[in-house]
């Protein structure tokens, strides 16, 4: 772990301490979120280290199922404390964070750095073709809603059944990708070489415990101050939940991605980016709605219409940039332009349009 990471570290027990003497709330949601980069960051590691020990196969297992344990355990304290609106915009804000702001500055760094790259465009074309067919698969049910709401029951059982198929269907990609022979061998393995275990089996275990036990603590202090944040500062709990939460869940996968694009290794940074939006529709996302059953809440698939234009939006266009199987800077640039001018439109979205 970095430096930075250490001293952001002191900030994760910092929060505990600043909510239990009733310290201001933007300052312990502050220290909470400065709190949960570097746990984030210790999950990803610790989970890299037991490939070492588990193999490629039950590794990417354990990558696909812990990528976005952090943001998980932020939305699961947030459904506790009847947050749905702030998890379904965080589910929202976690596929557009990957793919327009992480996409498009590994895009721009990469591109900055080395030039037109290139990656692999079959299956980078398959990652964004399952991407757009679960961003469809959850959009269906909220343009579905207005008739199927005039019978409560069958809303209910009506996102439940889509979210069953949409983790039945991740069970059958997680399957394909471990079974499916790669495209391009040469470059598969010049993008994801074997990893070196540095820490042992035992010590890696309990990092991982002690990561995920830490930011379950710090995300139910963060869940605490975001009411008293959104009186404070006239945010929306839309906005948090859309720009905040995620960039704080997922910053150590982002930095990851931007890292190895920059290495020139593009087929593995738009992994990360599509698999990483592909994981939170077709497992976070319905997970949650029967997560959500275990606290007596109702989290339906159910989103409003600027959230399904900026999903199908940035769907399409990371499908656009996958197609043709190289990348520049000034796709990237395009990207982040796109991911501001929505983070400005949510930013002003009045709270009865949420």
């Amino acid at each position: 772990m970095s430096r930075i990471m250490l001293i952001l570290l002191i900030a994760a027990p910092a929060a505990v301490i600043a909510r239990l003497l009733g310290a201001d709330p933007i300052l312990v949601f502050i220290l909470s979120a400065a709190g949960l980069i570097p746990l984030a960051s210790m999950i990803g590691e610790a989970t890299e280290e037991l490939t070492a020990y588990t193999g490629p196969r039950l590794g990417g297992l354990l990558n696909a199922t812990l990528g976005n344990a952090a943001e998980l355990i932020i939305t699961i304290f947030a459904i506790r404390e009847g947050l749905l609106d702030l998890v379904k915009a965080s589910i929202t804000g976690s596929i557009l964070g990957n793919l327009l702001l992480v996409l498009g500055l590994s895009l721009l760094a990469g591109g900055l750095r080395n030039g037109l790259q290139f990656f692999d465009r079959r299956q980078a074309g398959l990652n964004a073709t399952l991407l757009i067919l679960a961003v469809v698969a959850l959009a269906i049910p909220s343009l579905f809603d207005v008739a199927v709401a005039e019978v409560p029951s069958s809303e209910l059982l009506f996102s439940e059944g889509v979210a069953l198929i949409l983790i039945l269907l991740y069970v059958l990609v997680l399957i394909y990708g471990f079974t499916a022979p790669a495209t391009d061998p040469s470059t598969t393995r010049e993008a994801a070489p074997e990893h070196e275990a540095r820490w042992s089996l035992r010590f890696s275990v309990i990092v991982l415990v002690a990561a995920t036990v830490g930011t379950a603590v710090v995300s139910e202090t963060l869940v605490g101050a975001v009411e008293p944040v959104t009186e404070v500062l006239g945010l929306t709990e839309f906005f948090l939940g859309i720009i905040i939460i995620p960039l704080v869940g997922n910053v150590a996968e982002h930095l990851a991605a931007v890292t190895v694009a920059v290495k020139n290794k593009m087929e593995l940074s738009l992994s990360i980016a599509l698999g990483s939006s592909q994981q939170v529709a077709l497992f976070v996302a319905p997970l949650l709605v029967f997560i959500s059953l275990l606290f007596g809440k109702r989290l339906l698939l159910v989103f409003n219409e600027f959230e399904l234009i900026a999903l199908i939006g940035a769907s399409i266009i990371a499908a656009f940039i996958a197609q043709d199987g190289e990348s520049n800077w000034l796709e990237g640039a395009m990207l982040l332009a796109v991911y501001l001018i929505i983070g400005l439109a949510f930013f002003f979205l009045p709270p009865q349009f949420a």
